[in-house]
């Protein structure tokens, strides 16, 4: 799994048309099978009068999951130009669906390894890529007197606060890089009155 990686951050759209056959293309971002399962039924409700729904994803899991489905097309004409281009992005947690409308003319394999692959590339060359850092959040429980230490190690490692709390005794859930998040761990048990609840 990579802590840092590069995505897309909304979704956009590209267009091919070769004799006669429109390939609409779609990119999502999405980390989980439930992900591409929604943007595929959305598809296939929108254009249900369209013979292929080919899609390819990337994920930044622990297993680094990726999938190529030609739907229907010839074997690796669809789904493995798809995916192809997401990768030469370098791109993860990306999903693209290419919608395929028959123009009456077979284009041969080659041809729709050209008509996937460019249809696929239109719609990543529109999209906005951002790189994303895989985060991790600690609750952190302390007293009044060491607020000062625990702000100093949240501005040091660049830590987010999401949640916070001052009763009797103050506790905050802070975001940080998931790589950094036992180093911090270990800063934070070091101080007296500080205690880590939860990784």
């Amino acid at each position: 799994m990579l802590q840092e990686f590069q995505t897309i951050a909304e979704p956009s759209e590209g267009l091919y048309k070769e004799k006669g056959s429109k390939f609409l293309a779609f990119a999502y971002p999405a980390s989980s099978e439930e992900d591409v399962s929604t943007c595929l039924e959305a598809l296939r409700s929108r254009y249900h009068d369209a013979r292929h729904h080919c899609y390819a994803y990337q994920f930044n899991d622990e297993h680094q999951r990726y999938r190529a489905n030609d739907d229907g097309e010839p074997n690796h004409s669809a789904g493995d130009p798809i995916l192809g281009q997401i990768r030469s992005r370098n791109l993860y947690n990306v999903l693209v669906v290419v919608v395929r409308y028959f123009g009456g003319t077979k284009l041969g394999v080659s041809g729709l390894i050209v008509a996937y692959k460019t249809a696929a590339a239109e719609a990543l060359d529109r999209a906005r890529v951002v790189t994303e850092v895989l985060r991790q959040q600690l609750t952190v429980a302390f007293g009044y007197e060491q607020t000062g230490d625990v702000h100093r190690i949240i501005h040091e490692y660049d830590g987010a606060i999401r949640e916070q709390q001052f009763d009797t005794a103050c506790r905050l859930r802070i975001s940080f890089r998931r790589d950094q998040v036992t180093e911090i761990q270990e800063k934070l048990d070091q101080l007296v009155g500080v205690k880590v609840l939860d990784a």
